[in-house]
Formats: C-alpha cells, structure tokens, sequence
C-alpha cells in the first residue's frame, strides 16, 4: 500500500502539468511499474491529445514487460469512444495484468464502466488509492459533473484595514492605488488561464475598464461575463473589444455581435443560478468572479461559491468601500508573498446544482 500510494502521488503530480490545457477533459497522469521500477510515465497535455494511459503505454521501451506491470492513474481509464479511442480497450491489448486507480469518474459515459471491463476481462483493479487527493486535483471536473454547475471561485484584494477600493464615481477619472504587487497581478493572469469563465458587474466593468485576459500570462483566454442590466456600459469599454468571447448579461435583449453575445435573464433572485446553469450547458467547469463588493456579496449570500482566494496587501486607506465577509468556519490556508498574504477559504459542498 505506501508503494501504491508513492506512485499514485506521482500520477497527480503528472497531472497537474496539464492545468488548464486539458479542460473539459480532466487532468490525469498515469505510471506503469515493474519490477519494483518506473517503466513508463505519462499525462493528458491538452483537450484532443492522447490520453495519459496512452503516452504511459507508448513511452515503454520494452512492451514485453508490459505483461507484469502495474498501470497507476489518477482517474479511472476511459472505456468509450470520444476524441480518441477507449484507454481500457488498449490496457488489455497489452495485456496490463493490474490496476491501480485513484476514484472513478463521474462522467455518465465512464461511470465505472471502465473499471467494470477491465474486471471482466481479469484485470485485477485497486480502486481508492489516494482517492481525496485525486478528487482534489480535478475539483473543478467533479463539481461540474456531480453538481451540474462551474467550480466557483471569488477573488478580491483587500488593503490591511480591509477595504477592496477608495470611494469612487462610475466612469471617474480617478484610478485606484493598486493593493497587490505586480507579483501577484501576475500570478492572478496564470489564473484565469486555468479556470473557463470570468465574471465581473457593471460597476467593476465601468470603475476599472478591465481587460479580463491573460496579457501577463501565456494560455488559454477564459469566456467573459459582464452584467449589464440595462445596456447601459458604453461599447468602447475594453471587455467589449471582441478579442475573446464575451458573454453580456442583460434585461433587455438576445443577439451576437461578434465575438460578444447578449443573453437576456431576469435580474431577480434566480439570476446567478441562471448563469450557472447557462455555464453549465455550455461546458465551462469554472468560474473566477473578480467582481465589486456587490457581486461578490451576492455570491456570498447565496453560499454560491466553493473557494475564495483573498489577497491582503500591505497598504491602508483609512476608508473606502469594505471587503467582503465569510462567516462561520471555513478551511483556510495563508500564504505569504513577500509583503503580502494570500488567503484561501475553502466551502465544503454547502452550494449544489441550481437553487443551492
């Protein structure tokens, strides 16, 4: 069992190398053991690609050894044809006599499935090898497929007496004196490289002008909502330059301009659960809101949120307009980067599919 689970760490450190690459497919690695030595390893690089079975198969020199080796992955192996051909068909043509997986898969078309051949055809499975680690590494995946909804990610930047920005107008000329360091704006770009979708209000989107991308950072661009309740956001405004997909929330109309399509919801009690499920039906697995105090208060009273990364800069502004408060008892953990400090809360499980 320690040497399972050396190995099965070493799968999800494999995995984690393909952070937002890989979505909507999951992040996996796989190590083939024999003779109490690695002989293979490999990792799903992006959506499209190989899985990582079949780069951990393909990297053997030897095939042969094959026959007496132990396959390690994060994620139960798939036994359906999607992109690529089933992971479980090419393990038993090569006659791989065991497994050892991390947690099944929650997508309908694995579901066990895959373990359920391999079995029937005299694989011997281990299954649960490190299973909350495994789940951890592909939250966003799980949440999407066991919860019918995006990971949901708040972030905001607070000062060290707690206050997200100085009091100001709309449409101001007047920047606000930046909270984090150019470190950590940095880091915040790899970020939204990572997640599907990134949401900001009226507010932030008119206060700040933001851009939304990933300029500091090199990856994949994340679809952008804006909430506009009434169009009133001027079309000069950087989250409307159709440089990526954006989706623009509204009361008033349905229609696609470029690369910027309008949605109409009501913007009642139902209306951030309606964008969930819309996210949802589009396939994107995650949501990072940079949004005001507003927004993000709104997705904390609702308890709509699974994590929230706060960071704490060293400035004080004496007054302005306050952060955002969790209560109750969370999983917290705090990093320090230089001056600063990174907090990151964790709720466990309380918000489910739409209508929490």
């Amino acid at each position: 069992m320690p040497d399972d689970e050396q190995y099965m760490q070493r799968c999800i450190d494999l995995a984690g190398t393909g952070l937002g690459m890989t979505a909507p497919n999951p992040m996996v690695g796989a190590v083939l053991v024999s003779g109490g030595r690695i002989i293979g390893e490999g990792y799903h690089q992006r959506f499209g690609d190989h899985h990582a079975e079949v780069r951990a198969i393909g990297s053997v020199k030897d095939q042969q050894l094959l026959k007496q080796a132990t396959l390690y992955v994060n994620l139960e192996p798939c036994c359906h044809h999607g992109k690529t051909p089933p992971c479980t068909d090419l393990i038993l043509k090569k006659g791989i006599p065991r497994v050892v997986i991390g947690t099944a898969d929650p997508f309908d078309e694995v579901a066990g499935k895959g373990i359920a051949r391999l079995r029937s055809n005299g694989c011997t499975v281990l299954l649960g090898v490190l299973k909350e680690r495994c789940r951890q590494l592909n939250k966003r995946f799980f949440t999407f497929y066991e919860k019918k909804r995006p990971y949901i990610i708040l972030k905001w930047a607070q000062t060290a007496d707690g206050f997200i920005d100085t009091e100001r107008e709309p449409g101001a000329e007047n920047r606000p004196t930046w909270i984090t360091s150019e470190q950590l704006r940095i880091l915040v770009h790899k970020w939204r490289t990572e997640e599907s979708a990134i949401m900001v209000g009226k507010t932030t989107a008119l206060k700040d002008n933001p851009s939304l991308n990933v300029r500091d950072w090199s990856g994949p661009l994340p679809l952008r909502i804006v909430l506009d309740r009434h169009l009133k956001l001027p079309s000069s405004l950087n989250v409307f330059d159709n440089s990526q997909p954006t989706i623009i929330v509204n009361e008033q109309t349905t229609k696609t301009s470029g690369n910027n399509r309008f949605i109409r919801f009501p913007f009642d009690e139902h209306l951030l659960g309606n964008i969930m499920t819309l996210l949802f039906q589009e396939g994107k697995q995650s949501l990072i809101v940079e949004g005001g105090q507003q927004l993000l208060h709104s997705f904390i009273e609702l308890n709509m949120w699974d994590e929230a990364r706060v960071f704490t800069g060293n400035q004080f502004f004496g007054n302005g307009v306050p952060a955002p408060l969790i209560r109750g008892k969370r999983s917290v953990s705090q990093t320090i980067i230089g001056n600063e400090s990174l907090f990151c809360l964790l709720n466990h499980g309380l918000y489910g599919s739409y209508g929490g």
